[in-house]
């Protein structure tokens, strides 16, 4: 099951990343009436103003993986640093204000930051704010089941310096975790990315975007339901693709206990 989970990933990401090559026609460029419905030339039909949707479907993945992928990276850097220091010294501090920011709605610190900052890095910065505490949770608890094992011990008793045993003897300990909870950092920056662009609060590239897709043609859903329908699709695929992988890598960490 992993595995295909796995497939099913690495298929959904890879069409996402070539989408803009594969595109039939120029993503920006208008070719119908607004929201035609869908013919042999156009079998997606047109959005708002005329443009493919299907060229637009293809091309509007790209950026925001991308964009997703960074702000998932960053999420669990931070975490995973927070993390360590909790989980080696075993100091509250860190864990308390993870809880802290927990307990404030994602979309509020979100929303704040998207009048604040431009459109990306609003998303990476919210993303690393509802994303990191749960990062930091979960490698605060590897931290601490393996800081007592035999070769963490002897590594400590061989003089090796605590920066040096972290990230020799820990970090590899909890990678499995790790890799496994990025990508669901990836979901939360996905949804939070999507969020900010159907609210209009980010600007979309002129190849457009998913979510952005989402935002102009809601109006002409009626004439043209699949400008719709397909950006929806996608994002519930790509977002889907991933988690699952996640939770696959969750599942292999926990059964091998390559983690703990």
């Amino acid at each position: 099951m992993s595995r295909i989970s796995l497939a099913f990933a690495v298929v959904v990401v890879a069409v996402t990343l070539l989408g803009p090559v594969l595109a039939p026609y120029d993503p920006a460029a208008p070719m119908t009436a607004p929201w035609q419905a869908s013919s042999a030339g156009h079998l997606l039909g047109g959005d708002v103003l005329g443009r493919d949707v299907l060229s637009r479907a293809l091309a509007g993945g790209r950026d925001l993986l991308i964009l997703s992928l960074v702000a998932a990276v960053a999420a669990t850097l931070a975490g995973t640093l927070g993390g360590l220091a909790a989980g080696w010294g075993g100091s509250r501090v860190l864990a308390a204000g993870a809880d802290l920011l927990l307990a404030v709605p994602v979309l509020l610190p979100a929303l704040v930051l998207a009048v604040s900052l431009p459109g990306d890095a609003a998303v990476v910065a919210a993303t690393v704010l509802a994303g990191a505490p749960l990062t930091l949770g979960v490698v605060r608890d590897a931290t601490a089941g393996v800081r007592e094992r035999g070769y963490v011990r002897a590594a400590r008793l061989r003089g090796e310096r605590t920066l040096a045993v972290l990230l020799r003897e820990v970090l590899p300990a909890v990678a499995g975790v790790l890799a496994a909870d990025l990508g669901l950092r990836f979901v939360t920056a996905l949804q939070l990315a999507s969020a900010l662009a159907v609210l209009g609060l980010t600007d979309a590239p002129a190849t457009g975007d998913w979510a952005a897709m989402l935002r102009e043609n809601l109006a002409g859903a009626a004439l043209n339901p699949a400008a719709l329908a397909a950006p929806a699709l996608l994002l519930a695929l790509l977002s889907l693709a991933v988690a699952a992988a996640a939770h696959a890598g969750l599942r292999h960490a926990f059964g091998t206990g390559d983690a703990w």
